[in-house]
């Protein structure tokens, strides 16, 4: 943008009064930023633009949204908000000196926007220079800052404010983001002796004391020694510190911190923690794989000595020269520490040309008809980012002349592609106790959320999560009658068990188990990996054969009985999403991942799982609950109706990898009725006080006698009143008390009933004023729950059970709650990997080694 004159001349010097004239008309509108006051100065809210991109950023001084250039006229109109601080990074590569230096040039000492460094420009070649002025709408007219002397003290105040706000993010960010770490000053010159030191993947100590903790890495001469008082907190003896006293050895880097994406740096030179943009190098010289933490004989990878078999470096196709791809649909997202199951998700949710058409298709309308704050709108959301991944604006590839000089230096230039989800993030999982944490999660989970989301915000009239929906029918049979039961539930995933005893290398398998117990034993390194290839066929078989039901209540014979349950599809999903139940507990209920090799196929065909309903010759089983008996112990009086006793194992390990006791998540899935992890996890929230919250879960022993089920139910609660353990555990989602002691009276306080009560019944939800944070985020409620029940029965789009495979999302890790993950898709005939920021052609896509499967349906 060319800068416009103060006034039309263009010529004279505005002088301090004329300033104050100009202004007095807006200074009504000008607010100075208060503690609370979200300031957006970093990110544009209809898009990625921000103040390094070229128009810069405008930021409202009433309101401290940020707009770029694109996006700023449709807040002018639609606010007639006029003042704006207009907010620009400049970076610049240095000027090389006379002795091949670089010689500083900033003309603005200080860098008072609260940005990131490009991480890809290195802070020894480039420099940076930031800038601010008031711009006027409609008219354009532009103050530079600072103008003490000249501007009212209001607008002087509120500019300052503005410029020293913090992130509004900063909460939801590990503190150690408080302060941007810098490249070390020695990284690119550290000189390493090749002195022969290797050091092995685990059991480390300090040279000097034995400590086995707090171990800092020498990147020089490979000393293992302990630390002092460090960025981090944890404590030693110091040897460290003493060890570069006597060599001046500057770097050290933390064992136990390294991981594909870097490690914990510390300069003892420069007193502080540091990035060292070579650290992979560094590393490879002490036999230090980044991808594994693993030796080799030589120190170095080498894809040419013995295959590539571990999980990081087959699934991110380590070793091989990946060719980047650029434009519309291959943009990155950027890693925001632990967030990559959100990117590959999303990379895969707008591959589908649903979410494309309705989210991007409907891009301006959703923008123009988005509510004053737009970062706080699902849908504004969800259109930013589909925008961004599509567009192409945000992938482009280097010029021809950045592509030579890059080759001829052999360095990297500096990009500025890929996108930041950090406003999505914050919004998609406020007020969700994990997804709004900086910890790893489970990618199926984060996709169920969404759809949840994507459930309560319609952008249209036709919902793209419709693609998803598919209707489960469960035949549960009482072994001892033979009557069988059939009800249906709706459902998004197909979870697929890994059949172990199907393995086809049993015998490498049981060969390979006593090496690495031998390795272990003798302190060595561990034998090259074998992993378990199961047929998917078997996985197919698992999934379809009948399976026992705990504790099953038989309405025929009034009684415990043994009884076996069978899902078949009622429906086939449009896109049909395949997770592989990889995690699983031990003998020692230690969550475990298995690393397993699949045979996934290209074409699938489920045709034959499709349901048939009764059958001729069948008797049902009667239509009565199991009777609810009162103990002595006054709490089991909130002991919830279910058709069976069966505890929905999957939910109790989902709770259990996040660190309650085991039989404390047992008791939370039984008491809220089968309803999912996030409902159980609310219970677990409310009882974790309570003397006996681990103590095994004590089922109530049933009468003799049952009565219906209206009536068994009507006893439970006192005055006609629903039980209070089910009113807490919705007013927990989010819902008003008098909304769920409603919808409870009406179902005969059938928990799951209410819930589909209340979602049939948006118009009561709406008088009922819930709280608005928990009700955007939903972060409480079951995807399977969420689906249209009304009379109508849920929105589905039936068609054949045939089907093509279009993308995977690989995880790499021992546990949900940690590692890393990677989405493959295919895109014009070839295979993609998107690997955050990453987006290459695949040379090797390991569809054998995939978590969750998106297929599309082969038209017929």
């Amino acid at each position: 943008m060319q800068r416009a004159a103060l006034f039309r001349g263009g010529d004279a010097q505005m002088a301090a009064g004329d300033l104050g004239e100009l202004l007095v008309p807006y200074m009504p509108t000008i607010r100075v930023p208060k503690s609370g006051d979200r300031v957006y100065k970093t990110e544009c809210a209809f898009s990625y633009d921000s103040p390094d991109s070229e128009g810069g950023l405008y930021v409202c001084m009433n309101t401290f949204l940020g707009f770029g250039r694109e996006h700023i006229e449709r807040h002018y109109r639609k606010t007639g908000q006029c003042v704006y601080l207009h907010l620009k990074r400049h970076v610049t590569e240095k000027v090389p000196g006379a002795s091949g230096g670089a010689l500083p040039k900033r003309r603005n000492a200080k860098l008072f926007l609260d940005l990131e460094t490009n991480s890809d420009l290195n802070s020894e070649d480039f420099e940076y220079e930031d800038e601010a002025k008031l711009v006027i709408f409609p008219d354009h007219y532009e103050i530079s800052l600072p103008n003490i002397e000249e501007l009212p003290a209001l607008v002087t105040i509120a500019c300052d404010a503005l410029l020293s706000a913090k992130s509004p993010y900063r909460k939801q960010e590990p503190d150690s983001w408080e302060e941007e770490l810098q490249a070390s000053k020695h990284a690119k010159t550290l000189v390493q002796l090749d002195n022969g030191v290797r050091i092995p993947p685990s059991g480390w100590k300090c040279s000097k004391c034995d400590l086995r903790e707090n171990l800092w890495l020498n990147l020089t001469d490979g000393s293992v020694l302990c630390g002092r008082w460090f960025f981090d907190g944890s404590g030693g003896n110091g040897h460290a510190l003493e060890h570069y006293k006597e060599t001046g050895y500057p770097l050290a880097v933390k064992l136990g911190t390294i991981t594909p994406d870097g490690a914990d740096v510390y300069s003892f030179d420069e007193e502080e923690p540091v990035l060292d943009p070579h650290i992979a190098k560094h590393l490879a010289h002490f036999g230090i794989d980044m991808l594994q933490m693993q030796v080799t004989e030589n120190g170095l990878r080498d894809n040419d000595i013995k295959p590539r078999v571990s999980e990081w470096e087959v699934i991110q196709e380590a070793g091989v020269k990946l060719k980047p791809m650029y434009g519309p649909g291959y943009t990155g997202i950027k890693n925001l520490g632990n967030s990559c199951y959100l990117n590959a998700v999303m990379q895969a949710i707008f591959s589908i040309p649903e979410f494309q058409r309705a989210y991007v298709g409907n891009l301006q309308r959703i923008f123009d008809y988005s509510p004053l704050d737009p970062t706080q709108d699902f849908n504004t959301q969800m259109a930013k980012l589909g925008h961004g991944l599509l567009s192409g604006q945000y992938s482009k590839p280097p010029m021809k002349s950045e592509l030579i000089e890059q080759v001829m230096k052999e360095e990297h230039k500096p990009q500025r592609n890929g996108i930041s989800p950090r406003m999505f993030k914050a919004f998609i999982s406020k007020g969700h106790p994990e997804f709004s944490s900086n910890r790893q999660q489970d990618a199926q989970e984060f996709f169920l959320h969404l759809i949840n989301l994507v459930e309560r915000n319609p952008v249209g009239s036709e919902n793209p999560s419709d693609v998803f929906r598919f209707v489960v029918e469960e035949r549960t049979q009482c072994c001892q009658s033979r009557k069988v039961r059939y009800t249906e539930r709706v459902d998004y995933i197909m979870q697929l068990p890994v059949a172990m005893e199907a393995a086809t290398n049993k015998d490498e398998l049981i060969a390979y188990e006593l090496k690495r117990r031998e390795a272990e034993a003798a302190r060595r390194p561990p034998p090259e990996l074998v992993r378990a290839k199961i047929p998917f066929s078997a996985c197919l078989q698992a999934f379809s054969e009948p399976s026992n039901v705990e504790d099953f209540w038989s309405s025929a014979l009034q009684a415990k009985s043994a009884g076996v349950k069978t899902s078949r599809f009622a429906s086939f999903p449009e896109y049909l999403v395949v997770q592989i139940k990889k995690f699983t507990f031990g003998l020692d209920w230690i969550p475990k991942k298995l690393d397993v090799s699949i045979d996934m196929p290209d074409f699938l065909d489920i045709s034959h799982l499709r349901a048939r309903g009764l059958q001729p010759g069948e008797e049902e089983l009667p239509d009565i609950a199991p009777p609810i008996v009162i103990p002595d112990d006054p709490k089991g009086i909130y002991c919830l109706p279910v058709s069976s006793l069966d505890i929905d194992e999957s939910s109790v390990m989902q709770l259990a990898e996040m660190g309650f006791p085991l039989e404390a998540c047992r008791k939370a899935v039984y008491y809220t009725g089968n309803l999912g992890a996030e409902v159980a996890f609310n219970w677990i929230i409310a009882h974790m006080e309570e003397p006996d919250f681990a103590e095994p879960l004590a089922i109530p022993a049933f009468g003799e006698v049952a009565s219906s089920g209206a009536a068994a139910l009507g006893a439970v609660g006192l005055d006609n009143q629903p039980p209070e353990e089910m009113v807490a555990i919705i007013i927990s989602m989010g819902f008003q008390r008098n909304l769920a002691i409603q919808a409870l009276k009406a179902t005969n306080s059938n928990l799951e009933r209410a819930l589909e009560w209340i979602f049939s019944h948006p118009d009561l939800e709406e008088e009922s004023e819930p709280a608005l944070d928990t009700m955007d985020m939903e972060n409480s409620a079951n995807a399977n729950i969420l689906a249209d029940t009304g009379s109508e029965g849920p929105r589905i789009k039936d068609g054949p059970g045939r089907y093509e495979l279009f993308g995977f999302i690989s995880h790499m890790g021992t546990s949900t709650m940690s590692g890393h993950y990677v989405c493959h898709l295919k895109k014009e005939g070839r295979w993609v990997i998107y690997n955050d920021l990453r987006v290459c052609a695949s040379e090797r896509p390991p569809k054998d080694l995939g978590y969750i499967y998106f297929y599309h349906r082969i038209p017929s």
